[in-house]
């Protein structure tokens, strides 16, 4: 379990019964060390205070369990880590968890905890979610405090809930954001839009995003979203760019694992036309995405292209990049995006279904995952 949650003894004042929630380890908990499990920074101080996402959920009633490991500086997508050990994926133990919240995927996919916090800044709530087969949401940009979280300063990075089911998803999210309407979080019972985008995936996680649509008996046309690959490039430009002011300075520290030392070595040559070219496709991105939601509820589509590979292939170098190229661009734009476990024929593992509303419609979104749940019997 420590390659999970690292347990600690902080709870709320009742915990008889209490729901149980891990916290990824960019998050402060106050009197414990905020690592982001690196060893460059074993040696930091205890956080003076709670984030306020901790201390929301503890005002809530959750009882905090412990910090949950995650991929080195939340700056990869295997969730591999050979400093705090690499947590284990609940739906096959051969194959990676994804990152970087992966101790939270896994946590919550191993019935550890009920829900689990996770930080999403190109995809890494929704990752390890469809990895290790749990419902994890990425809010609005900004609908969710950032203070106490690492890195300090992100135009991407978002604090996101993982949970087993809708129900308690909402209930966590409605633990860290006082202001989430759980009422209207509730299953959509009323007709649904939907746009369908057309991506590259493979034949069998695109006939399962298919079959829930089928299920939930919802109205769905196919749509191109202009611009998907051109946001998933410059939402890696700003991610290098915003990492490397973050942490590129442990580099010199000669303690990071090598993975991560040459990410950020490469991630330190981003140049600022780079970054002014990715603010221009963030624009344009973000107004696409709009236009296709002007007329539908939401936008769906997988939210991985395939399903994870195996541990042995990702240490022996096959390349994760693409992992992301579905996920990533709703980070530039700021949408809400969910995944949601669905099955896929053929296959013990399930699939992630990526549900995208409009920017503060966080409910709306979970409404309808909710009602896929309820479509698919999960």
């Amino acid at each position: 379990m420590t390659a999970i949650i690292r347990q600690l003894s902080l709870c709320s004042n009742d915990t008889n019964g209490a729901p149980t929630m891990a916290i990824k380890d960019t998050i402060d908990i106050a009197g414990y060390p905020t690592t982001a499990a690196s060893r460059a920074l074993a040696d930091a101080p205890p956080a003076a205070r709670h984030a306020e996402v901790v201390q929301h959920a503890l005002d809530a009633g959750w009882h905090i369990v412990g910090k949950a490991n995650m991929h080195e500086l939340a700056f990869g997508m295997t969730g591999i880590n050979d400093f705090t050990g690499t947590p284990p994926n609940p739906q096959d133990v051969t194959r990676i968890p994804g990152g970087s919240s992966s101790g939270s995927a896994s946590a919550v996919g191993l019935h550890l905890v009920d829900a689990a916090l996770g930080t999403d800044t190109g995809g890494s709530i929704r990752g390890p979610a469809a990895c290790c087969g749990v419902i994890g949401l990425k809010p609005t940009f900004g609908r969710v405090s950032r203070t106490g979280v690492a890195p300090r300063e992100s135009s991407l990075d978002c604090v996101g809930p993982f949970a087993r089911d809708m129900r308690t998803l909402i209930a966590a999210m409605a633990g860290i954001e006082p202001m989430f309407d759980t009422d209207a979080a509730g299953e959509w019972r009323t007709p649904i839009k939907v746009a369908c985008v057309s991506i590259e995936a493979e034949s069998g996680i695109r006939a399962a995003v298919q079959h829930a649509i089928n299920l939930a008996d919802v109205g769905a046309r196919s749509i191109e979203l202009a611009l998907l690959y051109d946001a998933f490039e410059a939402g890696l430009a700003v991610i290098n760019a915003e990492t490397s002011r973050a942490f590129g300075h442990l580099v010199a520290t000669g303690q990071l694992g090598a993975d991560l030392e040459a990410r950020l070595r490469l991630a330190a040559a981003t140049t600022s036309a780079q970054l002014e070219a990715a603010e221009q496709v963030r624009r344009r991105f973000t107004a696409a995405v709009e236009h296709a939601l002007a007329d539908v509820d939401v936008l769906v589509m997988p939210t991985l292209p395939a399903l994870p590979i195996t541990v042995e292939a990702a240490r022996n170098g096959t390349s994760v990049i693409a992992m992301s190229s579905l996920i990533r661009p709703f980070n530039l734009s700021g949408h809400p995006a969910l995944s949601l476990p669905i099955p896929v024929a053929g296959s013990s593992l399930k699939a992630g279904l990526q549900i995208v509303g409009r920017k503060g419609a966080d409910e709306r979104v979970c409404a309808i995952a909710a009602r896929f749940e309820a479509a698919l019997g999960t």
